[in-house]
């Protein structure tokens, strides 16, 4: 039997869905004009090692960068990789995982180096932004150039940000798609203005001039200005990601327009540098970012207010998207259980008190340790390499499954591998001017996934299970036992056992043996995540019986686990079938009940110290037990909160284990 999830249907082209895409889906790499024309001539030593070729060749990278990396390779090919309208890093595994068990790694690496490295966004994108207000002569004479003001600012800024996503963001999320188009327009007018005093730098369309730059000897930094580079597109993750929120066809009509008013705003950016490099005033001046000094003194104000409001709305991007992939890597079973709310009835909008604490602690120690966002360039962008990396290993297969012709499914492989592998290599560098922290988060968050699955694999692969029907006999003598005290009506337990006919004989054990439990029906419930998003059924087994019910729950790995709401609902389709029989209730408030009361009983696992286990097994087993301890409860996570929940703690007595005889000596 099915049941339906509510999600509205974004896949539809429209004015109001490209709106929504502009606000969404390109915070990340719309900031980017901000920051990465600053980083590549401070990259090179300031104003006065530019050339004409030099910002020919860089301009050349960046316009390659995009269209090769973000256009061909995100927008025309990963986003056709979509799991019923929804992408990202976890989704695209969804798709592949039956073809290989070793493709959880790539999975893994990819989801935990995209939710480190995007902990410097909101940090990166906030600070250049607020910087701009050095510029202002009036705050100049009143602070002078007190970089404390500027990180005070952007802490505020973020502490506010992080603080309202306990309320749900439909306030500001109304915002997004308005202010993304001003801000885009801004970046195409500007842009504009400032490549009109030199068209000729058009010329760095073409390809040679990119390529030039990396062997010439103007370019101090030679192979490693890829680093700076590749933060043009850093973005382009976000925008897979983000998929199902507003649709393919929403990103095909708003790509062009994004990237022209981006690629409009570095070539102005160009043109700027070039005409700066003639003026001494700017040759020695300190911070030096064209961004914001090739804006006109009389719309400043205007161009960091605007440019503060797209790097929140980034910002904003970034802790939603956090949040969901975590919520898909729980479903998934590759992270612990975490509390998620549902503030607000916008689809796919959620808010995960710890991830969201864990992450404003995080924002504001980069903010406190970088200081600025010269220095915060400088470590930004090397964890996402691998997760593009890791992207295209699962992209290749996910081709491969769609009958792509191997030899045409190779190319994109080797081509993608071999692009990413030269930005992960130029973004090495960044490991000592303060990437390590990215790549230290990554590490913590995929050694919490690698502990998670494997003690997954490790409890299932000793984990004893029993044939249910040998036990039909004695659950219907204990349920008419009259001597015996009714436990509950309904006593359900919650089994990973996927077999219909198989039990866990810890379960059997529970009710036979711990203490015998009566009940008039005995509920086991496993719950199965599946690779459809928002899928929602289950079948039953009653073993022929009317005490014994086996349910199968499929939820899709975006779907919220409520187990009360979907017993409810399918108890009383099983009464109105007659599969079980009507609980009639001499007590209620609803006198058409025809389902008694539920009691949960839920068996927490303690291990053995008798086990026999190797070294690595029980340390991962304990560290899961250990990790346990600090995430949401079972009752929590599956919306029991309000029933009758019983818990039973049971030593996981796995492997073999040698018993102590004792022996018996006279007095």
């Amino acid at each position: 039997m099915k049941s339906t999830v509510k999600h509205n249907d974004v896949t539809k082209l429209s004015l109001g869905g490209i709106l929504v895409a502009l606000g969404v889906v390109y915070g990340d790499i719309g900031t980017s004009p901000l920051y990465v024309m600053k980083s590549i001539v401070e990259g090179n030593g300031g104003l006065e090692y530019i050339s004409e070729n030099f910002i020919l060749g860089s301009l050349s990278l960046i316009f390659w960068t995009i269209t090769i990396l973000t256009t061909i390779k995100y927008v025309f090919i990963t986003l056709k990789a979509d799991n019923k309208g929804e992408g990202g890093i976890f989704s695209l595994f969804t798709l592949v995982r039956n073809r290989a068990k070793w493709l959880i790694i790539p999975a893994m690496i990819g989801g935990a180096a995209l939710l480190a490295d995007g902990m410097l966004t909101p940090a990166v994108t906030v600070t250049s932004s607020i910087e701009g207000l050095k510029l202002i002569p009036s705050f100049n004479a009143l602070f002078g150039n007190n970089q404390d003001i500027i990180i005070t600012i952007v802490i505020v800024i973020i502490s506010i940000l992080f603080f309202i996503q306990h309320f749900g963001t439909d306030l500001i999320g109304k915002m997004f798609g308005p202010v993304m188009l001003i801000w885009f327009s801004m970046l195409a007018i500007f842009g504009v203005v400032g490549i009109s005093y030199d068209w000729t730098l058009f010329r760095a369309l073409s390809p040679h001039y990119a390529i030039n730059l990396l062997f010439s000897s103007e370019n101090k930094l030679g192979f490693f200005i890829l680093g700076s580079v590749f933060l043009s597109t850093t973005g382009a993750e976000a925008l897979y990601s983000d998929l199902g929120h507003v649709g393919r066809k929403n990103i095909y009509a708003s790509w062009p327009f994004v990237k022209i008013c981006l690629l409009l705003n570095y070539f102005g950016q160009g043109a700027w540098i070039l005409s700066a490099k003639k003026n001494s005033m700017y040759l020695n001046a300190v911070d030096l970012n064209p961004f914001f000094q090739m804006v006109p003194n009389s719309f400043l104000i205007f161009s960091i207010i605007i440019s503060t409001l797209a790097a929140i709305i980034a910002s904003q991007a970034l802790i939603s998207g956090s949040f969901t992939l975590i919520s898909e890597a729980i479903k998934l079973n590759l992270f612990p259980r975490l509390h998620i709310m549902y503030p607000s009835s916008s689809k796919g909008q959620l808010y995960i008190p710890s991830i969201n604490k864990l992450l404003w602690i995080a924002c504001i120690g980069i903010v406190l340790y970088f200081r600025s966002s010269e220095h915060m360039e400088a470590a930004y962008g090397l964890s996402i390499t691998v997760t593009m990396l890791m992207t295209t290993i699962l992209l290749f297969n996910y081709l491969l499954k769609q009958k792509t012709p191997f030899s045409l499914a190779l190319v994109m492989l080797i081509f993608f591998v071999a692009l990413e592998i030269s930005f992960f290599i130029a973004n090495i560098i960044k490991f000592m001017h303060g990437g390590f922290i990215a790549v230290l988060i990554a590490f913590a968050i995929l050694s919490i996934m690698y502990i998670w699955i494997q003690g997954y694999y490790i409890k299932m692969r000793l984990l004893e299970h029993v044939p249910l029907e040998d036990y039909k006999a004695q659950l219907n003598q204990l349920r008419q036992d009259s001597d015996r005290p009714k436990y509950t009506t309904n006593l359900v337990y919650l089994t990973s056992s996927k077999d219909p006919k198989q039990i866990e004989r810890k379960i059997m054990y529970s009710i036979l043996d711990k203490r015998p439990k009566k009940a008039d029906v005995y509920w086991f419930v496993n719950i199965a995540v599946t690779d459809e998003p928002y899928e929602a059924e289950y079948t039953i087994d009653t073993l022929g019986t009317l005490y014994i019910v086996r349910v199968q729950i499929k939820l899709g790995f975006r779907v919220n686990q409520k187990l009360n709401v979907f017993l409810r609902q399918i108890s009383t389709e099983l009464v109105e079938n007659g599969e079980i029989k009507i609980q009639s209730r001499n007590y209620t408030t609803m006198p058409d009940r025809k389902v008694g009361d539920f009691r949960f009983l839920l068996i927490q696992e303690q291990l053995s110290y008798e086990t026999n286990l190797n070294f690595w097994e029980e340390f991962i087993l304990k560290s899961k037990l250990f990790i346990k301890r600090y995430t949401v409860t079972p009752t929590k996570w599956f919306g029991l909160e309000n029933s009758d929940v019983d818990v039973e703690n049971v030593p996981l007595f796995v492997g073999k284990y040698n018993h102590t005889n004792l022996k018996k000596v006279s007095k």
